[in-house]
């Protein structure tokens, strides 16, 4: 899947998938598009700093996933 709907897609599969790992339940359809469009983000600079990559549809949702969970590590931190 290429193109915004791509995009929109793994963000979802990657919010949902971080929101289920990290605390048992997603954040509702906008909250896991949120979470996992930055968790991409992150993933990809992370990825990128590491010198890794990972190719096609499994190889973003992955990256995602990873950045996600990052995210919300962080901000779980952060709230303390």
């Amino acid at each position: 899947m290429d193109g915004i709907i791509g995009w929109i897609v793994c963000g979802l599969l990657a919010g949902f998938v971080a929101g289920k790992l990290f605390r048992g339940s997603g954040f509702g359809l906008i909250g896991n598009l949120l979470v996992g469009i930055v968790g991409g983000v992150l993933g990809g600079w992370v990825f990128g700093l590491l010198d890794l990559s990972a190719d096609g549809f499994v190889g973003s949702l992955v990256t995602a996933i990873v950045g996600a969970l990052l995210l919300l590590w962080v901000v779980g931190k952060i709230k303390g």
